[in-house]
């Protein structure tokens, strides 16, 4: 492929690592960052721009990496003739507004677990109190960032539930404006998500599971993700039964790009939980692992609609998050005295698999940038799960960070949770 400029716009600096590996293959890339104390993100790797629309006549492609009234944007330039990767404003809604996106599931026939959707916490105590059962509190918006805010109740009379909310309506109205109560059911949570070229699917589709618990064994607070374990796959049950049925829809939109659904499965179904409506951090980065062919020329032709199915390496892929003080938490305070210009050093200079976060360059060294402490993903493959996760984790140790922690178990649910899957007919390919 010619050379071609990509335009990264960004509002908190997540896709760094995929402008930087556009320039490693040789392309143009200006990068973006709307959060001012963000901004330092992928200095030393990417060239950045203070106004990214004074940069769309310049670049070939436009990419967007988030939701929250980035998919108007994408969808104005995309009615313009540009070469845009990003959403519109329905599959912003799809992730930004829980309540929207499980009604649309049910328009489409997908069965969704009961919910209530409120905005005042004595109203949602009253409702567990009248209805006893386990709960997931979920907050929608913005607010949806704030994953430490996200409780999953354990008791069948929803009293730990009521005392969370309690503890919410005390401290966090201002945070929380709007939020659900989901039902919870036991199962295998498992994700399914695709790439759509404006037009259809792009094959094949991405099978993966997240471990967004900060400690090994799912222990401890919820954060964006701590890691993720993957596979590619012919489209299979668990995808005509959720993802397949939005196609014509996301046609109508024009969508491009990736589109992701959540959900948790059993004997008795699949229950989708919510929808990621964009290219899911850290899963591109791992995705990028085995994809055979050059981003560039992905992404490329994923905006203009040419690319209908790509290869991929076969096996599996593990992705873990390489973290620092505060995270999952925000705290500049914290951040400043631990972690900020922290040094990333490697013990010998070897750099496969790794994939930079939040990480700066200063004339050749490496350091911790932006101020929520992601630093890096680090990825392994293999053939079986197993050896992804051992490459994954021999590449850690070569890593020193000060004050760094990242989960030890990325990859240990699949060998319980595909057994179930398996028996279940999930996975199946159709």
């Amino acid at each position: 492929m010619d050379k071609k400029k990509f335009l990264f716009v960004s509002l908190d600096g997540f896709i760094g690592d995929i402008a930087w590996q556009v320039i490693k293959e040789g392309h143009e890339a200006r990068y973006f960052i709307r959060n001012e104390s963000n901004q330092d993100i992928a200095d030393g790797f990417v060239p950045k721009v203070e106004d990214w629309r004074k940069e769309v006549d310049w670049a070939d492609v436009v990419i967007f990496d988030d939701v929250l009234g980035l998919g108007k944007e994408a969808q104005n330039l995309r009615k313009n003739g540009k070469f845009v990767i990003g959403g519109t404003e329905y599959t912003d809604r799809l992730e930004d507004d829980r309540t929207f996106g499980q009604e649309e599931l049910k328009r489409t026939g997908i069965s969704i677990l009961p919910y209530k959707e409120f905005s005042d916490f004595t109203d949602a105590i009253g409702y567990v109190e009248k209805n006893p059962n386990r709960y997931v509190i979920k907050p929608s918006g913005e607010a949806q960032n704030l994953k430490r805010m996200l409780f999953v109740g354990e008791e069948e009379d929803g009293k730990d539930v009521i005392k969370v909310l309690e503890a919410y309506r005390k401290v966090s109205t201002d945070d929380i404006k709007v939020f659900q109560l989901q039902r919870r059911v036991t199962g295998v949570e498992i994700a399914v998500g695709a790439f759509f070229n404006g037009s259809q699917f792009v094959h094949p589709i991405n099978i993966n599971f997240e471990h967004k618990k900060l400690f090994p064994g799912q222990i401890g607070p919820s954060t964006g993700e701590m890691g993720t374990s993957m596979y590619w796959s012919k489209a299979n049950r668990l995808f005509n039964a959720t993802l397949a049925r939005l196609e014509s829809k996301l046609r109508k939109e024009r969508y491009a790009g990736y589109i992701d659904i959540n959900c948790i499965v059993n004997a008795n179904g699949i229950y989708p939980l919510e929808f990621t409506a964009r290219f899911g951090y850290p899963t591109i980065f791992i995705q990028q692992e085995g994809i055979q062919m050059p981003m560039a020329e992905f992404l490329f032709n994923l905006a203009c609609g040419n690319l209908k199915e790509f290869k991929t390496k076969k096996g599996f892929q593990v992705g873990v998050r390489i973290v620092v003080p505060p995270y999952p938490f925000k705290d500049e305070d914290t951040f400043d005295r631990y972690s900020n210009n922290a040094a990333i050093l490697f013990k010998k200079q070897y750099y496969d698999g790794i994939h930079i976060e939040d990480v700066k360059n200063i004339d050749g060294q490496w350091l911790v940038a932006g101020t929520m402490g992601v630093v890096l993903v680090v990825v392994g493959i293999g053939q079986t799960m197993k050896q992804a996760q051992s490459q994954a984790y021999s590449r850690i140790k070569n890593i020193i960070i000060p004050n760094m922690y990242y989960r030890t178990d990325i990859g240990n649910r699949w060998f319980e949770d595909s057994d179930k899957l398996h028996t279940w007919g999930y996975l199946r390919e159709a």
